[in-house]
């Protein structure tokens, strides 16, 4: 029986350099982006385990003894194998999801249910708990949305089957799990997005469970020692984009002027390994004059972006108008549209900020001010939550 009402949080993501590149075995780093997902964890009605996910319109319950014995008439399907398809379209045929279905609402609720059957076959069963999920994220917008989701579903399932703490005291706001613990939430996160994406990086994921930044190169992860906490403007200009047929254009280019490109990606990494030498030498709240570089090389990750052939005019106008405010920006992803980011250094005006973010708006673009270098997956009380996600998460 679970018995308390907790929040469990965890960052989004964004690539601050090394985009394109890192696909060709060159040096990436990703950042904790301090927009996060939220989810709501209390007891529920005996008997029966729920999720809502007001985002996507998801509301579903589930008998907690069927859901038992669907879990153990797949079990033999399973073999031990981490992702069986055959476990998973019987999940699909249990909630009525079509095969083939790819839909946000339809993914989120084949993970949920693949991530409590399989927490469960391994820890025990899932008891009757209430679970809500809001995100301050978009969705399909590269900001690693199904990740964040991820890691908070595995930490409140890890945690309430009994094989991870409750590190939260009585009294006490916010709380961590240990660094094993948190290797846990990070394996069975990974596990969910495998569902979602099929086959991901695990840079999302491992973001969204340490926090901070990391850097990824060749398949491996590392975080960075020393994050500073920084500024920034994130916008989406809300223009579609083919992930794939962008790296594949990428490719093309290569193969086309590999004499011309190759020093260019080559150039891309080396601001990559930069970046990381001066985020790591940053104190943790960096007064104005450490950011001097860290624009320099915003400006010239971008032109080169802009040479691999993924910026677009969206992206163009959002450094443009920044750039009358005196702020650099970049895109972030995939590009083609997609999302920018903008440092924002300290002794940036409240007013220069509101007007930037004012004049991207009038552009039709989609504007917040947050931060990177925000940390992992957090638990919190629920009553330490911020006013507006009290407000979505009591109105959901």
């Amino acid at each position: 029986m679970w018995a308390r009402e907790l929040a469990v949080s965890a960052p989004g993501k964004v690539i601050l350099h090394g985009e394109h590149a890192v696909v060709l075995g060159k040096v990436a780093l990703a950042v904790a982006l301090d927009l996060r997902t939220f989810l709501r964890l209390r007891p529920g009605a005996e008997g029966r385990l729920s999720v809502s996910l007001p985002g996507v319109g998801v509301r579903r319950s589930w008998d907690t003894a069927g859901l038992r014995a669907l879990r153990e008439r797949i079990a033999g399907k399973a073999r031990g194998q981490e992702r069986c398809p055959g476990a998973l379209d019987a999940l699909r045929e249990f909630a009525g999801i079509a095969a083939g279905a790819s839909a946000p609402e339809s993914l989120a609720t084949l993970a949920f249910l693949y991530m409590c059957l399989a927490v469960s076959a391994k820890y025990g069963d899932v008891p009757s708990v209430d679970i809500l999920v809001w995100s301050q994220l978009p969705t399909g917008a590269g900001l690693g949305s199904s990740a964040a989701y991820a890691v908070c579903l595995a930490a409140a399932l890890l945690m309430v089957c009994g094989a991870i703490s409750c590190p939260l005291q009585e009294g006490e706001s916010t709380a961590r799990w240990t660094e094993e613990e948190l290797t846990l939430i990070n394996s069975w996160a990974f596990r969910g997005e495998r569902v979602i994406h099929g086959n991901p990086s695990g840079v999302d994921n491992a973001v969204g469970t340490w926090g901070g930044a990391l850097r990824y190169q060749a398949g491996k992860i590392t975080p960075l020692k020393r994050v500073p906490t920084l500024r920034i403007l994130l916008t989406n200009t809300k223009v579609p984009r083919s992930t794939k047929v962008l790296v594949a254009g990428v490719k093309e280019k290569i193969l086309k002027f590999p004499a011309i490109m190759n020093p260019v990606l080559d150039s891309i990494d080396a601001i990559s390994q930069e970046c990381q030498s001066v985020l790591e030498t940053m104190p943790a709240n960096p007064s104005p004059e450490h950011y001097p570089v860290l624009e320099e090389f915003f400006d010239i990750n971008q032109h080169h972006l802009n040479v691999l052939g993924v910026g677009h005019p969206s992206l163009d106008r959002l450094c443009q108008v920044t750039a009358s405010h005196s702020l650099h920006s970049k895109l972030t992803g995939a590009g083609g549209g997609g999302c920018g980011i903008t440092l924002l250094p300290p002794d940036t005006s409240p007013l220069a900020v509101e007007a930037a973010k004012q004049d991207l708006c009038a552009c039709g673009f989609e504007c917040w001010e947050t931060k990177i270098g925000a940390p992992g997956v957090t638990l919190h009380s629920c009553s330490s939550l911020s006013a507006q996600v009290l407000h979505v998460l009591a109105q959901s």
